[in-house]
């Protein structure tokens, strides 16, 4: 619930306040096969070969390149080695290339453009840079009663053909996804934006702004459950009696996990769940920490609603894939700039999760007879709060800032 206009949150007045600040860097999509197209054009049509996610900008781009109609482009869309937003760009940057250089080149043959990694890390397209404030209220009793959220970063619908029709008074959604729409039930709700302009090129990233609003609000109420003495599963469940399919995957992971049942010294559990795309997702992550071995997320049990399960498989492996992707960020990844260009190039700079770190992942869908959901996106946002939630419960300290490097963390 929002604070009425001309009325003040005050979380002070309430029996204990949690406090914090976050920062999440820009991040490269990183897909494993670099952007990529061929082009024909034999003086008439146009046949473009690409994985691409917006074929219906492209089509308009090349036609525009090329001096013909839309309908006049046909696009053959292939499978692609991963892209996670990069290959739905607004100006569909890289077929554009890849269209100028056919016509260019003026015959009637085929053109293949491919960049090197080096070529879209260092100048393509990121996840914006987000900062978040959040002061949070407990009453005597330990309830949540109060939440103020303040949200700083760049808009990734600014200055696309989305922006009219997305964005409200000055309001970017995506920006604020997962805080605006907060599930758990709190009597004194205020959340702000601030968009700010500058001249790094930003783009949607898998799962958008979840990526960053879903770590905050489930590592804040792990601060607060602790603020207020109890168990981080019971803390949430108890904001969530109105919203049964949130409060079903969280139980069904909890319970797949073994919540209740202490774990083995030196392994600590953390816990997240958070609706995106219209499908629910909660994760139990473990991980061990010994004062021998580095950390390391051993395990992750997701539970997910999205509806009808039309496909098993592919849900399973998406959440699969999702948690690592997820985690390869989390754990390791950041895009910095010095002197206006982007340090990292390829992934001895900017590293993916590997293999020996993947953790075991079991999943669970929910059965259901709700109309199907996404999949694609949803495994993404919980990741990384579950695992900072079981670094949390390791050492007491929250994690306020991404990535998290487990070597950084220390040992207990």
């Amino acid at each position: 619930m929002q604070v009425p206009p001309g009325q003040t949150l005050q979380p002070e007045a309430t029996g204990q306040v949690v406090e914090a600040e976050f920062s999440f860097p820009y991040l490269a999509h990183a897909p494993m096969e670099p952007m990529n197209a061929v082009v024909k054009f034999d003086g008439d049509t146009v046949q473009i070969w690409s994985g691409s996610q917006a074929p219906t900008i492209d089509q308009a781009v090349a036609g525009a390149i090329f001096g013909v109609p839309p309908a006049r482009v046909a696009i053959d869309t292939k499978f692609a080695g991963g892209s996670f937003g990069r290959r739905a760009v607004p100006n569909a940057d890289y077929v554009a290339e890849a269209s100028m250089a056919a016509k260019a080149w003026g015959k009637p043959d085929p053109v293949k453009l491919v960049w090197r990694r080096e070529d879209d890390m260092r100048a393509g397209y990121y996840r914006p840079l987000y900062l978040h404030r959040v002061k949070a209220g407990l009453d005597t009793a330990g309830n949540l009663v109060a939440w103020k959220h303040v949200v700083v970063g760049q808009s990734i619908m600014a200055g696309t053909p989305f922006e009219k029709v997305l964005v409200k008074d000055g309001v970017d959604p995506t920006s604020i996804e997962g805080v605006n729409d907060m599930p758990y039930a709190i009597p004194n709700m205020r959340a702000e934006l601030h968009t700010t302009k500058l001249g790094v090129p930003v783009l949607w990233w898998r799962s958008v702004g979840h990526t960053h609003t879903a770590y905050v609000v489930e590592t804040m109420m792990d601060q607060l459950a602790a603020k207020a003495g109890k168990d981080p599963v019971e803390f949430r469940l108890a904001l969530l009696k109105d919203k049964p399919r949130h409060a079903g995957v969280l139980k069904l992971a909890a319970e797949r996990a073994g919540w209740t049942s202490p774990p083995p010294a030196g392994t600590y559990r953390g816990v997240a769940v958070h609706e995106s795309f219209h499908t629910f997702v909660a994760q139990v992550a473990e991980m061990t920490m010994t004062g021998s071995e580095k950390a390391k997320v051993e395990r992750v049990v997701c539970a997910v609603d999205c509806g009808v399960a039309v496909n098993p498989d592919i849900i399973k492996s998406q959440m699969e894939g999702g948690i690592g992707y997820g985690l390869g960020a989390a754990l390791h990844d950041a895009i910095t700039l010095t002197g206006g260009a982007v340090d990292q190039g390829n992934f001895d700079t900017y590293r993916p999760l590997r293999i020996s770190e993947m953790p075991n992942v079991e999943v669970h869908i929910v059965a259901s007879n709700e109309k199907p959901t996404g999949v694609g996106e949803p495994g993404v946002p919980p990741a990384a709060a579950a695992v900072a939630n079981a670094v949390f419960k390791a050492t007491g300290k929250p994690i306020l800032a991404l990535p998290l490097d487990l070597e950084s963390v220390g040992h207990v």
